[in-house]
């Protein structure tokens, strides 16, 4: 009978360190290992579909604490009490968007009710208008004119109360957003020590990875997207102004706001402008200057070229084409919440494939098979 061939003393402990394989375990080792997969699995899918409804107010809580601590930070050291510096800092950030809010609703029910008393006079306007369009002159439009003036008045006055019905759902999310801000602006190290600690060190690698990446997609698509954001109300602002157009800073307020919504953008707002000054300020070509200003300005050039490119030179982690993959595809995939989805997917993805091709054995960490796979004469 062959005698048993003899393992080296350093071999054995590398065996002894490697974790168990799954023929070694015993049956209710296996069936505990079942039974507590199979329950968190349910819990973490109740809890998705639990929060489903406020999961974007959670994700803007969380980025917004993470970017104002600054501010929170130096209120801090002035004022020694988390609640009070942590209230102050975020009434520096709702204060005016709720001042620009009420604001805007207010002008906005004031057009709508102009709109509802005054269908007769703004259908004849609109009618007079087409039958100076070429192949128009001759054209009976008054009905269809007159019932499309119905409709979008009839629009204006759900889009108010839709939003008066959907001040449950709002204060819901507002309350999440504020408890948030409050819970990360507050205790952002203990909440990051608490999930560095539960990383095994064999996944050290690759956590880094991941923190850099997730952190640098994060502030270029945060940055870019305000910036243009920015840029693309403020030239609706001039050109509204330079046009004689009304309620030029609601307008700008409203494409600030529409624009980080999928399909639409600033074109929904430039769009009709340009309407109301062919039609009823009896300008086409302040009309068709609007369309031109706006589509290859706003649209081509700033949401197609200059975003994605501000946020990859930013974030110092996506080039320009993944960066702009990442913002359009994110954003018809997952809406709103996909400005920032759609560049975390690519980073982290990219921080894996980093991570394997650079470091090979990265995921065998300190279980020591790597040990025996590098240095197989010992």
């Amino acid at each position: 009978m062959a005698e048993p061939l003899s393992v080296a003393p350093e071999r054995r402990r590398v065996e002894r360190r490697t974790a168990p394989t799954l023929a070694e375990l015993t049956l209710p080792e296996l069936r505990r290992m079942m039974v507590t997969t199979i329950l968190f699995v349910i819990i973490v899918v109740l809890f998705l579909w639990m929060v489903k409804t406020v999961i974007i107010a959670a994700i803007l809580g969380i980025i917004v604490a993470m970017y104002m601590r600054p501010i929170y930070g130096r209120l801090l050291r002035r004022i020694p009490n988390k609640v009070v510096s942590a209230t102050i800092t975020l009434l520096m950030l709702i204060v005016p968007i709720a001042a620009l809010t009420a604001y805007s609703y207010e002008e906005i029910a004031d057009v709508a009710g102009y709109i509802d008393t005054h269908q007769d006079e703004i259908a004849t306007k609109i009618d007079a208008s087409l039958h100076r369009l070429p192949f128009l002159q001759n054209a009976n439009t008054g009905a269809a004119v007159k019932h499309y003036v119905i409709v979008a008045s009839n629009y204006g006055t759900n889009i108010l109360g839709s939003l008066r019905s959907a001040i449950v759902s709002i204060s819901i999310a507002a309350t999440i957003f504020v408890f948030t801000v409050y819970y990360v602006m507050g205790d952002a190290e203990e909440i990051g020590d608490y999930l560095r600690q539960r990383i095994p060190p064999r996944y050290g690698e690759l956590s880094t990875a991941l923190e850099n990446n997730l952190r640098g997609v994060l502030y270029g698509a945060i940055y870019s997207t305000f910036l243009t954001q920015t840029v693309k109300s403020v030239i609706i602002l001039v050109m509204c102004l330079i046009f004689g157009v009304p309620l030029a800073g609601v307008l700008a307020i409203l494409s600030f706001i529409i624009g980080f919504f999928p399909i639409v953008g600033s074109w929904s707002v430039y769009l009709p402008v340009a309407a109301w000054l062919a039609i009823f300020a009896d300008s086409p070509g302040r009309g068709i200057a609007m369309v031109v200003i706006g589509f290859f300005v706003n649209t081509v050039y700033i949401s197609t070229f200059l975003r994605p490119k501000i946020a990859a030179e930013r974030s110092k982690v996506l080039n320009f084409y993944w960066m702009l993959v990442a913002l359009i595809t994110g954003v018809y995939t997952f809406g709103l919440v996909g400005i920032l989805l759609g560049p975390m997917l690519i980073g982290l993805l990219k921080a894996i494939l980093d991570t394997i091709t650079s470091q090979p054995g990265w995921n065998w960490g300190e279980s020591g098979a790597d040990v025996v796979l590098a240095s197989p004469q010992n």
